[in-house]
């Protein structure tokens, strides 16, 4: 049965594990799976956006009337000297 195969089009990447296998003395499809099983670790231990701002809106998110706010620190202004 013959073996998968991955095709690269990007000649960087191609490039990139070619030279990580000769360094680390693995085959290339060693070097793609260890890195792709990292990349998934990563990408699972992070929240998706809108539910990281989901939540912090719900943790930090005070209600306030900026109207008051500002009508209570307003200062009339005397006008320019003249």
């Amino acid at each position: 049965m013959p073996q998968p195969q991955l095709s690269v089009r990007s000649a960087r990447a191609r490039e990139l594990a070619h030279r990580l296998a000769q360094r680390e003395r693995r085959t290339v499809a060693d070097v793609v799976e260890r890195a792709l099983e990292a990349y998934a670790k990563q990408q699972t231990a992070r929240a998706p956006a809108a539910g990281f701002y989901r939540d912090l809106n719900c943790r930090f998110a005070i209600d306030l009337d900026l109207e008051a706010v500002l009508r209570s620190t307003r200062r009339d202004h005397n006008g320019i000297e003249l």
